[in-house]
């Protein structure tokens, strides 16, 4: 069943980030020769017009492979003489393009947190209770307390709250909550605990607030936020040190999670099972969303450099030389995918 539920979400996942090079491509007047999901060797295929569609073999991934964008033309072998290859046409229209497949991750994920928001609501950055002998109580807070900012950042749910505390261990808060519609600022420094984990000595609810239509998309688009700037710092705590290799997940990783989260909500019902489901599905397409927009060779993000490149020099790169960047890069991509999914295995036989 885990496997099964993991198969779903990643393929809706890859289609809809394919879907949104396709339909920018084919508004672009671009070709585009076959739309695929999976990698390795056809299973179900079938032209339409110009387009091949595709099930493939190996359940990873997914392409929307177009005429000329590798920068040469399937059919004569010639850069960008066709009118209707991805080479030929404006460097506007090439980079809306690329940048479809990430921006339609986070569309997906902000119309599976409507789902989500309006089922179950959003949880408010309310304090309910203190921590005797911790920053905040000593610094004068109460229960009932809105925190509004932390150290300048806008606080919108109360998962940003204990996010901010984690990625900033120890370090000095100011922040800014408010009371009777008055708003007030105390600088609090974290203390740290028998754990060696530092605190505040907030804690919220956990209980989900459900608001009107206007709340439900205001939180919904909180929701796509939240999880982009989760990735963008998990990131960045990867790329300082502070996390290491064994806290880094791939797709038997992934898989294995969604086992655990379905065998934990099947008590509480199929809606439940569902509702987490869906939050799963969240996480992935917004991670998928911000690792594409890396500027790393041979994803989206890396192809975006080099087009905004010929944007500004108002002339594109030698297509060998951006090809073998690109092919440098998948090879490390995929010297990098080994590692994580042997990381993987070896956390769950641990």
């Amino acid at each position: 069943m885990k496997i099964l539920l993991a198969l779903i979400i990643f393929s809706l996942i890859i289609v809809i980030h394919e879907l949104g090079h396709f339909l920018l491509a084919k508004r672009g007047g671009i070709r585009v020769n076959e739309f695929s999901l999976g990698m390795g060797p056809r299973i179900l295929s079938k032209q339409i017009g110009e387009t091949r569609y595709s099930l493939k073999l190996l359940p990873f991934g997914g392409s929307c492979m177009m005429e000329g964008e590798d920068g040469y033309s399937q059919e004569t072998d010639a850069p960008g003489i066709m009118p209707d290859s991805f080479a030929a046409k404006s460097v506007w229209t090439r980079i809306s393009v690329v940048a479809a497949g990430p921006v339609f991750n986070f569309i997906l994920a902000f119309l599976l947190s409507l789902i989500v928001i309006g089922s179950i609501g959003y949880d408010a950055p309310v304090v309910v209770a203190l921590t005797e002998g911790f920053p905040a109580e000593e610094a004068g807070m109460l229960p009932g307390d809105r925190i509004v900012k932390m150290n300048g950042t806008r606080i919108h749910v109360y998962r940003e709250v204990n996010m901010y505390v984690q990625m900033n261990q120890g370090k000095t808060v100011e922040l800014t909550y408010e009371r009777d519609g008055q708003r007030h600022t105390v600088t609090l420094v974290p203390k740290q605990a028998e754990s060696g984990m530092y605190y505040l000595g907030l804690r919220g609810s956990g209980v989900r607030t459900k608001g009107n239509i206007i709340q439900t998309i205001g939180y919904s688009a909180y929701e796509v936020k939240y999880w982009i700037s989760t990735t963008i710092k998990s990131l960045g705590m990867l790329f300082g040190g502070r996390v290491g290799a064994d806290d880094i997940s791939g797709p038997v990783g992934i898989v294995n999670a969604i086992g655990d989260t379905y065998e934990s909500s099947r008590a509480d019902g199929a809606f439940y099972v569902w509702l987490n489901m869906l939050y799963i599905s969240i996480l992935l397409t917004a991670n998928l969303g911000v690792m594409n927009l890396l500027p790393l060779p041979a994803l989206d993000g890396g192809r975006l450099v080099f087009l905004i490149l010929e944007a500004i020099r108002g002339k594109g790169i030698d297509p060998e030389k951006e090809g073998m960047v690109h092919f440098v890069g998948l090879m490390v991509l995929m010297a990098l995918m080994v590692f994580v999914m042997f990381n993987d295995f070896r956390n769950i036989l641990m």
